[in-house]
């Protein structure tokens, strides 16, 4: 008979319980959350299908199996990325009712927090595509938003008796600013997201209600 020190490894020395499997979704999005944070670190370049799958903990056949590689991956990435971000933009200008600047303070925090809570993906979305990506890039989205933005624009000046064909112009303006400071943000992340709005908003604003209706360079 053992000892009775020896019957608590004799029970302990049964078979490992194995973790559960992954279905093909879950491991899809597994891959997908991995290649984001590969991506947003590394770039496009510098990613490899190795390293995700070994992160993954999975060999490299079954990357290729979702996704074709790492092209068909990073394409996944940055349409999910471009969505939710156009997506975000798209509703806080979406209210017809609402007055001109809150529609602007709306789409400036709606940018900050998509930075905020989705880091690694704007990461993504403000590098360069690679040449083998086909899909939308950032300076397309930015258009998109730049067109929401003129259709607005528009029927402020003419309420106001400027010219409507400067909305376009302005629009451009408008989203280059929120643009490039969001990408100054994300590294400093001072002051709040909601303070950077503000004053954004304030600047642009307050700059659009003193607008001469024909305005001449004066050092000429």
């Amino acid at each position: 008979m053992a000892p009775a020190s020896e019957k608590p490894s004799a029970r302990a020395a049964g078979p490992r319980a194995r973790a559960p499997r992954m279905s093909g979704r879950e491991r899809r999005e597994q891959l997908v959350v991995i290649g984001r944070s590969v991506f947003a670190q590394k770039g496009y370049d510098a990613t490899s299908v190795e390293e995700i799958a070994a992160r993954a903990q999975v060999s490299k056949p079954i990357v290729y199996e979702h996704f074709g590689g790492k092209e068909g991956l990073y394409a996944v990435i940055v349409d999910r990325e471009t969505s939710t971000l156009l997506g975000a933009l798209e509703a806080a200008l979406d209210d017809h009712r609402a007055h001109p600047r809150t529609l602007m303070e709306r789409a400036a925090l709606a940018f900050l927090t998509y930075i905020d809570e989705r880091e690694d993906g704007f990461r993504i979305l403000v590098r360069d595509s690679p040449a083998t990506h086909q899909g939308g890039s950032y300076s397309t989205l930015l258009g998109d938003v730049a067109a929401k933005v003129e259709s607005i624009l528009t029927a402020q000046l003419r309420l106001r008796r400027y010219t409507a064909a400067d909305a376009a112009l302005y629009a451009q303006m408008l989203v280059g600013m929120v643009a490039f400071t969001g990408q100054w943000w994300l590294e400093t992340r001072i002051p709040a997201k909601e303070d950077v709005a503000a004053r954004m908003v304030n600047l642009s604003w307050f700059g659009l209600g003193a607008l001469q209706k024909d305005p001449q360079l004066r050092g000429k």
